[in-house]
């Protein structure tokens, strides 16, 4: 028979006073908090009725007797209630697998918050066409353009203050309020007529998410044991990029509703369009993301009282403000692996980036292959990714998490190397995926090391500013890419004739063949960089200790 336990927050802290908090029995679902108990009861009933075979799970006076029990039993315990004793109450998979009940609620958070957002994305897309066409031919793609700018710029200047106040303020109650926010924001998307009420509502969408993130990013070490923090890593990147083809399916077939909705006038009331219903389920999505957030045991920021007055100026507010911008810049520039894993993450996407507009091309004019091929490099990127997201974390008590990043960023510059020599598609195809196998835990350890090496109080900054560079280098690469693929292209036709001779054979080296393997030597730089950084903290840390050879004494 199946037994449903009750449960506790992994570090078992309440909100509000730190308190250890009561083991709550699972009822009927009345409100968010029992919205949180349902899910977590829904991964328990999968794995009773799988381990049992059980046709009906008996709820009543049962789970109260067990719920008394274990808190009696096991009221000083901080992480045993994962871990009980009793092979029948054992933890549910989703425990083992996400470390805490409560990370496996925040990955649902993810998950349909990153639903929403590819939703939204594409239905942003089509109201900026739709809006600038008719201006005239052309005037659609300009229009995309000018509100993709909306959504990248903000980062540049709002990114790091974001971190700052993530770092002051209540992180759960950031989160609600920006989901609530974005919720409030492209609900009213379908009633927008002009072109600048689109870039405004995209400005602050974005300037709420780039608040989001770093709370998001910031809590999770607080959620999950130390052991898991890789394989949540891994998960969070499989629910931000691995919901794309459903939310894009789910996009076709709402744009679909609503053209029916539309002609047969079923909802006059609504300002009905092709985009009005996937802007309408993307707000629930933020709305359904809200209330679990609130369940979440996120505890409250405690900044430090470093003045004297009850009511700063603001003139004071700001100038701490900036003292604390300025702190986490010094941290990020003199801690060695958060120095290394910045300069591996953001100045290796410099490279990798440029693999997106230039692969097009190189699928075009060296491989013959058209859009097609393409078509199979991104698939080939995502499938890697994904495999190499998920290898890492299988294997994450086996592996050394620096020696892991350093040396999947190097293989990442060699196979894109290799990638860039090919001139065929089957082997052009191969080594993007064996480039996606190794970017997949660059992603994942490089998170890990930030999450362990940095105090919570630092954290929002620190994931914020590494948000920001990760948003220049991207531009960079976007803009950069096809600029050096045309300047070598003309370089090499002048200088070589476009051609090569190595060992007898001829190769042709074209302006993008060229700009993919500058791409990835900045990769290996971007590693070998991030290795001498890693070895100067070592040297630096072993110094202290005495235990580097220039401070051990002579006999």
């Amino acid at each position: 028979m199946a037994v449903l336990r009750s449960k506790q927050s992994w570090d078992d802290e309440s909100e509000g006073d730190g308190q250890v908090s009561q083991a709550r029995t699972i009822a009927t679902p009345t409100g968010p908090e029992d919205m949180a108990a349902a899910v977590d009861l829904l991964g328990e009933v999968i794995h009773d009725v799988s381990q049992a075979g059980v046709a009906h799970l008996h709820v009543g006076d049962h789970s109260n007797e067990r719920s008394t029990e274990h808190n009696s039993e096991h009221s000083s315990e901080q992480t045993g209630e994962h871990y009980p004793d009793s092979p029948v109450d054992r933890p549910g998979w989703h425990v083992r697998l996400f470390g805490s009940h409560e990370f496996f609620r925040l990955w649902i958070v993810q998950v349909v918050s990153a639903t929403g957002d590819w939703l939204g994305f594409s239905a942003i897309i089509l109201l900026a066409a739709d809006l600038g066409g008719n201006d005239g031919p052309g005037a659609g793609a300009g229009a995309i353009s000018l509100v993709m700018a909306a959504r990248i710029v903000p980062g540049f200047f709002f990114g790091p203050m974001a971190g700052v106040l993530v770092d002051r303020w209540d992180r759960k109650k950031v989160m609600i309020a920006c989901d609530l926010g974005r919720a409030a924001v492209v609900v009213c998307l379908p009633f927008v007529r002009n072109l600048v009420g689109l870039v405004v509502a995209s400005l602050v969408l974005e300037v709420l998410t780039l608040l989001w993130s770093p709370a998001k990013e910031a809590s999770v070490p607080n959620l999950v044991p130390p052991d898991h923090l890789t394989t949540a890593n891994s998960l969070s990147l499989a629910a931000a990029y691995g919901t794309f083809p459903f939310a894009s399916l789910l996009f076709a077939l709402l744009a679909g509703a609503s053209a029916w909705l539309a002609s047969t006038a079923a909802v006059p009331f609504l300002s009905v369009n092709q985009m009005a219903l996937a802007f309408y389920v993307d707000g629930a999505t933020f709305v359904l993301a809200a209330l679990l957030i609130r369940t979440l045991p996120i505890g409250r920021r405690r900044v430090p009282q470093t003045i004297h007055e009850s009511k700063p100026s603001m003139r004071v507010r700001s100038a701490h403000v900036m003292q604390e911008l300025r702190e986490g810049w010094h941290y990020i520039f003199l801690n060695h692996t958060v120095r290394a894993v910045n300069i591996g993450l953001a100045t290796g996407l410099i490279g990798g980036g440029m693999l997106i507009p230039l692969g097009a091309v190189f699928s075009t004019e060296v491989l013959g292959a058209g859009a097609a091929g393409y078509g199979i490099f991104t698939t080939a990127l995502g499938f890697g990714v994904a495999i190499g997201a998920v290898g890492v974390s299988a294997f994450q008590k086996r592996l050394p998490q620096a020696k892991v990043f350093i040396g999947s960023l190097l293989l990442a510059g060699v196979f894109l190397f290799a990638a860039a020599c090919s001139s065929n598609l089957a082997a052009a195809t191969l080594f993007v995926g064996l480039m996606g196998v190794t970017v997949g835990p660059v992603y994942v350890m490089g998170f890990v090391l930030l999450q362990q090496e940095v105090n919570d109080d630092l954290r929002g900054r620190v994931f914020s500013s590494l948000n920001t560079l990760v948003r220049f280098c991207v531009l960079v690469s976007m803009v950069a890419g096809p600029l050096l693929s045309a300047v070598l292209g003309g370089l090499s036709m002048k200088w070589l004739g476009g051609t090569i001779s190595l060992a007898g054979a001829e190769i042709a080296v074209p302006g993008v063949r060229l700009a993919l393997w500058l791409a990835a030597l900045i990769i290996v730089a971007a590693g070998l960089l991030a290795l001498l950084s890693l070895r100067s903290g070592q040297r630096s840390d072993a110094s202290v200790a005495g235990t580097h050879p220039s401070r051990r004494v002579k006999t």
